[in-house]
């Protein structure tokens, strides 16, 4: 019998996801992120673009600044980022300056997504995706459906 392991990628995600939902809530564009190091979230963030009247406010910005500050350092090695899409290139660039180990994303963004975009993350950084992307993909396409029909 295989033991269940409480703190895996499905689990993360799910904290990323509820993260989304805070997002959907204010009328932000439905994107969460957290970062672990050891299976222990250090960072929970999520859009905050319309709120704080900045374009570089996405989740991942706000997450890698508040893991950054829990660590008391720049480096994010030995650290996993969950987020519920694909990071787009301004994103990518910062993870790739943070020396982040992991990113695990739940919905490929093929428009605006950095694998698109030619941009690259740090040598060492390993990519995994996938992981709720229905789910993902859904809160992401009934925001943007209410947000049309609001206009």
């Amino acid at each position: 019998m295989a033991l269940l392991e409480p703190f895996d990628d499905y689990y993360f995600m799910k904290k990323a996801m509820q993260e989304a939902e805070t997002a959907y809530d204010l009328g932000e564009i439905p994107v969460g992120a957290v970062i672990t190091i050891n299976n222990t979230i250090i960072a929970r963030a999520h859009n905050l673009t319309e709120r704080l009247n900045d374009v570089t406010a996405h989740a991942e910005m706000q997450a890698i600044t508040s893991a950054a500050n829990y660590l008391g350092g720049k480096y994010l090695k030995d650290c996993t980022l969950y987020v519920t899409l694909e990071p787009c290139q301004m994103c990518a660039g910062a993870l790739y300056w943070s020396q982040l180990s992991r990113i695990v994303y739940a919905a490929s963004d093929p428009s605006r997504g950095f694998k698109n975009m030619g941009t690259h993350l740090h040598p060492k950084t390993t990519v995994s995706s996938g992981i709720m992307q229905m789910e993902a993909a859904a809160l992401l396409k009934r925001f943007f459906i209410e947000k049309r029909n609001l206009n």
